[in-house]
């Protein structure tokens, strides 16, 4: 493990175990936009990955919908903990992935969709973004759809005390190339627990 997967994991460690999963700002009690697009583009006998998936909800949700191939990735264990004890007996329902994503090994062409709520906008480095890209050719079947969302240009420009990239819809289409065809934007104005808010853009591609 290099030593910036290292300060990095013990950041999230940290995070998650001093806060509750409603105490940190990108906390949804219904993972709106996600979940609405999962169903669309992907039937309970995909495979998915839900890349940085955290302390999510959504996990719960797409259990309870009848998705049985789920892949859950984050660079904290404690998050994964509590996403685990959420889910009780289910919980061995879903394959756990402690890693980095820049650094993971995933298997090949293994994954129908490939999700990602706010982990992408933290790669402030081009080397980061690009390995990450890499992965997700990588591991994306032929076909299959990456659902992702990072802040937008109204967004802030840090979280958790990080520094963050922003993006509209055309940088962030960019950064995955020609291998993916944008087939759908949203943009959402995100109510954080302390009263704020935050301007988070979805995007839906599919790699041809």
């Amino acid at each position: 493990m290099s030593s910036d997967t290292s300060n990095k994991q013990q950041h999230w460690e940290q995070v998650y175990q001093q806060k509750q999963p409603e105490q940190v700002s990108w906390y949804q009690s219904q993972p709106g936009w996600s979940l609405q697009l999962i169903k669309q583009h992907a039937s309970p006998d995909a495979s998915l990955i839900d890349v940085g998936s955290g302390a999510t909800g959504l996990i719960g949700d797409l259990l309870a919908l009848g998705y049985h191939q789920l892949t859950v990735l984050d660079i904290s264990a404690a998050a994964l903990k509590v996403n685990q004890q959420r889910l009780g007996n289910q919980a061995s329902l879903v394959h756990w992935l402690v890693a980095d994503i820049i650094q993971a090994q995933l298997p090949a062409q293994a994954y129908d969709l490939w999700h990602d709520r706010a982990v992408f906008h933290f790669l402030t480095e081009k080397p980061d973004r690009e390995a990450y890209v890499k992965n997700l050719k990588h591991s994306l079947k032929t076909g299959g759809y990456l659902l992702i969302s990072c802040f937008s240009e109204q967004g802030p420009e840090k979280c958790s005390g990080l520094p963050v990239v922003r993006y509209n819809a055309q940088s962030l289409a960019a950064e995955f190339g020609e291998a993916f065809v944008l087939k759908q934007q949203h943009n959402e104005l995100h109510a954080t627990p302390f009263g704020t808010s935050q301007a988070f853009l979805y995007l839906l591609l599919q790699k041809v």
